[in-house]
């Protein structure tokens, strides 16, 4: 996570922070990308994007196979992602506790955490044999309009609160006053039942309900939060309220259990 003010500073790496972007482009449902679907993800320059493709290629992180073929992530890429997977201790725990939950549930459940301005679904755990929504690891959600960015909200302390809303820059309107609003609100919900539900008149996408509840992992310097998400036929906001909302809060817990830990408190 960075502020704005970090870019400014002296020991801020912008080419590395570039080729980051790069890699963070990629999903995985892509079938490759060229460097002109690149540079349209990330908003940088084609021939800079070239350049980074190039350069992360030669060094194993990207892929290209053969002249104008797409670049994939490589196999650098790969070895990084199942070191920071192996060494975030939660991961391996929560896996069969969510995959259990979006079984029972029939949702699809998912581990989100900020990134940057967005909040990006670093794990989903689909339904077996059951259709789900479309979300998928890699994909970036707006803060506002969303249960897992409120939620992610409400879990910020109030001293971080202006940092987390100027990185977001007033994406989806999110300002200072509007931030507090919905931090309140989620926190309000937090302490009351465990777990926050959007609005549903104020989802960015309406095809979408979704039942959030927090998590603050040892090993991650902020909160990550577990959401359960359906079609709206299938996941009412009833049944949000009723089932699905304290079954999460419940699976929560039993992570929470399993690692030792106290229910994850929320920041002043």
């Amino acid at each position: 996570m960075t502020d704005q003010s970090s870019h400014a500073d002296r020991r801020f790496a912008t080419t590395l922070a570039r080729g980051l972007s790069v890699l963070r482009a990629f999903r995985p449902s892509d079938d490759g990308l060229s460097n002109a679907e690149i540079a349209e993800r990330t908003g940088l320059p084609k021939s800079t994007v070239s350049r980074l493709t190039f350069t992360l290629q030669s060094l194993g992180y990207l892929t290209h196979g053969r002249l104008r073929d797409r670049y994939r992530p490589g196999p650098a890429l790969l070895a990084l992602g199942n070191v920071a997977g192996a060494s975030i201790s939660f991961i391996d725990i929560c896996a069969p506790i969510m995959q259990r939950l979006a079984d029972e549930t029939g949702t699809l459940a998912l581990l989100a955490m900020r990134d940057t301005n967005k909040v990006l679904l670093a794990k989903t755990f689909r339904p077996v044999d059951r259709s789900s929504i479309w979300l998928e690891v890699g994909h970036r959600l707006p803060f506002r309009g969303t249960s897992s960015g409120h939620c992610l909200i409400g879990a910020t302390s109030e001293d971080a609160l202006p940092e987390l809303v100027s990185e977001v820059d007033g994406d989806r309107g999110l300002d200072l006053a509007i931030a507090r609003e919905i931090r309140a609100d989620s926190r309000d919900q937090m302490f009351a039942r465990g777990f926050v539900i959007t609005e549903p008149a104020q989802y960015f996408s309406g095809n979408i309900h979704a039942v959030s509840t927090p998590f603050q992992p040892r090993d991650i310097g902020g909160p990550v939060v577990f959401t359960c998400g359906a079609l709206p036929v299938d996941l009412p906001v009833e049944r949000m309220e009723t089932e699905v909302g304290p079954a999460l809060r419940v699976a929560v817990k039993e992570l929470e259990q399993r690692l030792g830990m106290p229910p994850s408190p929320l920041p002043g």
